[in-house]
């Protein structure tokens, strides 16, 4: 017998377990940190800008050629795409959970190259970028200056220069984008009536500037292949491309027959500006450089965030006098604080075991064996963890917590049995010790057995479900074979070696205690032979408890993950269509100083000028990055993320002209940008967006009207006011104007131009040229605009064009190539995401006009597929536990009494959730497969020992079902309030994760009451009614 070699080599197996308690120590302090294991999907990132273009040119010349030739690359899932009328162009490819990030970027990346032929010249010049890139933020670090030493172009460009490919470059980042980003331009401002009045245009004034502003390659003097007598070589250098504005203001547009010379200085200002002026970044109420942090799908966020929080730190002792960077918002504080209060679940959880052990065994050196298995377990398990590339994450952690109640039991059957036998035999401990380990050996390889029947299926499952099944299972398996192998080695060598013959009388309340625990079994014993002599009415009260778990299994809204209070929030502000960025700065301003005054908020980024959403610059969109207090100065209910989230959202909604969208980032990070559902309205027969608006609205204000709806919206407006520019084309023609030099002159001068590039500061910067801002701000000024004819008259745009007043979007998207509309939205109070998906499908189904149609994005796609893999989990954990336990006792039927306890325990969980209103999420799947485990196990217990005294002691069958449930009835019980009080922890949480971890411990606490309460008396009557059958059947058994 193995145990008896550890019983007579103590030290061996102490030896053993500090070796892998050591391991586990040494694994511990290398484990990467996360939220998650790695479950977000990998996202490529297509970006590229079409300079003056609006949403619809960029729609057509852009996007279409890219997304026809990227769709249905290997293992997309999806692909969404959002088109600016300040043309940009942003498309985000899903890749499947677990997909190669490296070789679906290289996939992208060639379809990309194919296609690029095909783009219009402006955006080949600037390039087309390809980036693995998770989709939203992981944290944004901004650069300001106190005292207002440096205006926001400073700032900008500081960042841009100095900080921003550096962070790049950290590990595990994948890109850093500047908010409202204003890089050092050589702007060119012409002036309109100067042109006119010298006979000038726009397409003048560009090719100067193409002509004269030139990289050079002047070549070399002597230069091989040279004659032998060569005796000296020269690079030979010239001036090529322009540094300053007084060299740009210089350049000659034309030269005169006179011999006067048309400098550009004579008909524009120049200036060392910004490249665009779209949007504007601000923190509390200050203006910054907003950059906002991306890493890589596949990189560990913490240990990202971590690297560029010590490379600030480092490049700060740099910084010129009165610049400070300030980390406004970290998405992984949550994490960390998460992390934190799970290590500290886990011991109080340990704490709470170790009193329960005491209670029960009423021996401290009784109790110090299980005490021990408990640490040896769970520490060695991280070492397992790392061989495996495992993450210390929350499902992994709460698989530990879980695991506290489960692998002290092992030792407790080892010690409760020695125990038995020192006081009944008036053994010594050390043979005593043999003796228990004779008995105890089949049970407790059978019960880990089973335990890992349970969680070795479900562990192979795929997708989102699967990985974080997976982490759960896995955990769990090794702690318990880890506890087997402590059971098996170090309980028994313990045993032998501080046990001892000679026990003092229990304390007065334990001794209270044993009483009416003597008590309780009695009434326990008496109940039970009550109920096996009347198997009709237990079959009547059990088909009514089966009844009333479909009943809660069918009503009980469904989820996927909590959303949890993360420390910060967003809000996406819009002003009426077509206000200007002049309007939306103050509106903005006014925002973030009554969000300053409100308790709880630390910090607040703003950017005027850009969605959030849309993440593309629009004129009367902004953007609100809202930083809470720790959870630790927040733990007043009324300052809960939910609870200020909705102060703002009252707050925000009475300021006139203006609406303000709130909204908390995704539960599960790279899932998307915003938290709650993700509805895709898409338009199959390219309709105008107008046509894609009206009915976006309407089903818009029909899912508001649903009661599981608390608010939804759609951003996406076409009826924005515009202005369409109608070229008589034929007139143009007829009078020599060739129609290309209409459109470069609107282009330049009202939307501004990409001509060419210059260097300062050992950068490559753009120049632009573009009209003055008088003469750009009304319609009007379109009359001031001058091309030339091919007889060299100069001829006003006003002669050549109609400008009407049209209504279109402000900016458009793609879903799967079709023109869409996003709508987002949160359930109301006491429904789900479940209870939306269902309510809103049926709603398009009746109310979407012919040629419509919808799919499901982010987070809500995740959970839809993630829901099929529920049912699969469970009915995997149901089928082989039970032939496991076929192949145990030889029998069809035997193992039918043990699985009939199961659904007792899922009936507990499923009655919690349903009176304290909680969602069917897959925290509590994943408590629920425990359930399955741990009920099977406590049934064994009872059933095998009933099953032996039938069979080997010749009891009558309702005897040896009453004798088993007396006997095990105290082991039972240990087993099981040891579990129940090790999640305990789980049910009370507060702070970061508290709701997940409610999620999980209100399933299973509910779970092992009722399986405690109803479960051990049911167990014996399960017993007696298949046993009953088996010998009818067949006698011989």
């Amino acid at each position: 017998m193995l145990s008896k070699f550890f019983i007579h080599r103590p030290k061996f197996a102490l030896v053993i377990s500090l070796v892998m308690t050591l391991m586990g120590l040494i694994a511990l302090k290398v484990l990467p940190i996360a939220e998650y294991p790695a479950i977000s999907p990998t996202v490529i990132i297509v970006n590229t800008v079409y300079p003056g273009a609006n949403a619809d040119v960029v729609k057509k010349t852009v996007a279409q050629p890219l997304e026809s030739k990227i769709n249905g690359v290997e293992d997309m899932i999806y692909m969404s795409s959002n088109i600016g009328n300040d043309g940009s162009y942003s498309l985000r490819v899903y890749f499947r959970i677990g997909a190669d990030g490296d070789m679906a970027q290289v996939r992208v990346n060639n379809l990309v190259s194919q296609a690029t032929s095909t783009l219009p010249p402006e955006v080949k010049q600037i390039g087309v970028t390809v980036r693995k890139k998770s989709s939203d933020i992981l944290g944004v670090v901004t650069l300001s200056s106190p005292n207002k030493t440096y205006d926001s172009i400073y700032l900008s460009n500081y960042a841009d220069l100095n900080l921003v490919e550096r962070l790049k470059r950290l590990e595990g980042m994948s890109d850093i984008t500047l908010l409202g980003k204003k890089s050092y331009s050589m702007r060119i401002w012409l002036n309109p009536n100067k042109m006119s009045t010298l006979n000038l245009t726009a397409k003048d004034v560009i090719s100067a500037v193409k002509s004269q502003n030139i990289q050079v390659a002047a070549g070399k003097i002597g230069g091989m292949p040279a004659p032998d007598q060569q005796q000296n070589q020269y690079v030979l250098q010239t001036k090529g491309r322009l540094t300053s504005t007084d060299e740009f203001a210089n350049i000659v547009i034309r030269a005169n027959k006179d011999g006067s010379i048309i400098r550009l200085s004579d008909v524009a200002r120049l200036e060392l500006g910004a490249q665009g002026y779209e949007a504007d970044g601000q923190l509390n109420n200050q203006p910054a450089a907003v950059m906002a942090l991306y890493q890589l799908p596949t990189a560990n966020a913490l240990d990202a965030m971590s690297k560029v929080k010590a490379a600030m730190k480092e490049y700060s002792k740099t910084f010129p006098d009165d610049l400070e960077y300030n980390i406004a918002y970290d998405s992984t504080e949550y994490v960390e604080a998460s992390i934190d209060e799970v290590y500290e679940t886990l011991i109080i959880a340990a704490l709470l075991v170790a009193i329960v052990v005491y209670v029960f065994l009423q021996n401290l050196r009784a109790t110090a064996i299980p005490i021990i298995a408990i640490p040896v377990s769970i520490i060695a398990t991280f070492a397992v963890m790392s061989l495996m590339g495992m993450t210390i994450n929350t499902i992994s952690l709460f698989g530990l917590i879980l695991a506290i109640g489960i692998v002290v039991d092992d030792a407790i059957i080892v010690v409760e049995n020695v125990e038995r036998i020192i006081h009944e035999k008036h053994m010594k401990p050390i043979p005593a010790t043999i003796e228990a380990m004779k008995e105890v050996t089949g049970p407790v390889l059978a019960t880990t057995l089973i335990l890992l029947a349970v969680f070795v299926p479900v562990a192979l499952l795929p997708g989102i479900s699967g990985k974080m099944f997976n982490q759960f299972a896995v955990t769990i398996c090794v702690s318990v074979l880890i506890s087997a192998i402590n059971a098996l080695t170090l309980s028994p060598a313990l045993c032998g070696l501080i046990l001892t013959d000679k026990h003092s009388e229990p304390v007065a309340p334990l001794r209270a205690f044993n009483r009416g625990f003597d008590a309780v079994t009695k009434k326990y014993q008496f109940l039970v032979g009550f109920m096996s002599q009347r198997l009709l009415v237990s079959s009547v009260i059990y088909i009514a408890l089966i009844g009333v778990l479909g009943y809660t299994f069918m009503t009980i809204p469904t989820a996927f993950v909590p959303n949890e209070d993360k420390g910060a929030f967003m809000v996406e502000m819009r002003l009426p269509d077509s206000a200007s960025l002049q309007r939306t700065i103050p509106i903005l301003q006014d925002y973030t100083r009554d969000l300053l005054e409100m308790d709880g908020v630390e910090d607040v980024v703003s950017v005027s000028g850009f969605s959030l959403i849309n993440m593309s610059a629009i004129p009367n969109a902004g953007m609100l990055i809202i930083k809470l207090n720790n959870w630790d100065e927040r733990k007043d209910p009324a300052l809960h993320q939910k609870a200020l989230m909705n102060k703002v959202r009252q707050m925000l909604n009475t300021i006139p002209n203006a609406n303000a969208l709130v909204f908390a980032t995704p539960a599960i990070r790279g899932m998307g940008s915003v938290d709650g559902f993700n509805f895709v309205l898409e338009d199959n027969l390219g309709r105008s967006p107008q046509a894609l608006a009206q009915t976006t609205q309407n089903f818009v204000a029909n899912i508001n009207q649903l009661p599981e709806v608390a608010r939804a919206f759609s951003i996406f407006r076409a009826n924005v006011p515009q202005r369409f520019i109608d070229v008589d084309r034929d007139k143009a023609i007829s009078m020599g104007i060739p129609l290309n030099d209409i459109f470069q002159t609107l282009q330049s001068q009202l939307g501004g131009a990409y001509i060419s590039d210059f260097n300062i500061y050992g950068r490559s910067f753009q120049v632009k040229v573009q009209a003055e801002q008088e003469y750009r701000d009304s319609t009007d000024d379109i009359n001031n605009l001058y091309v030339r004819n091919n007889t060299g008259k100069m001829v006003s745009l006003g002669t050549l064009v109609k400008i009407k007043p049209i209504f279109g979007p402000d900016s458009l998207m793609n879903y799967n190539l079709f023109g869409s509309a996003t709508i987002n939205g949160v359930p109301a109070p006491g429904y789900s995401s479940g209870d939306v998906v269902k309510a809103i499908e049926k709603l398009a189904e009746n109310e979407l006009p012919k040629g419509y149609s919808f799919e499901w994005s982010g987070m809500t796609y995740q959970e839809l597929k993630a829901g099929n893999a529920a049912p699969i989990a469970f009915a995997l954990s149901l089928l082989f536990t039970y032939l496991f336990l076929v192949a145990q006792y030889e029998s069809w039927s035997i193992p039918t009494a043990v699985m009939m306890a199961v659904p007792i325990a899922i009936l507990g969980a499923m009655a919690t959730l349903f009176a304290l209103g909680q969602p069917f999420d897959l925290y509590v799947q994943i408590g629920i497969v425990i359930l399955i485990g741990m009920s099977a196990k406590v049934a064994i217990l009872i059933v095998e020992f009933a099953k032996v005294l039938r069979e080997e002691k010749g009891y009558s069958i309702i005897e040896a079902a009453k004798e088993a449930a007396r006997l095990r009835f105290r082991a039972v019980q240990m087993t099981a309030f040891a579990f129940i009080w090790g999640v305990f922890p789980l049910v009370i949480a507060s702070g970061a994760g508290a709701e997940s971890r409610h999620s999980l411990g209100f399933a299973v606490f509910g779970g092992m009451i009722l399986s405690t309460l109803i479960g051990t008396i049911f167990t014996p009557v399960f017993f007696v009614t298949m046993q009953s059958l088996r010998e009818r059947f067949n006698p011989k058994k």
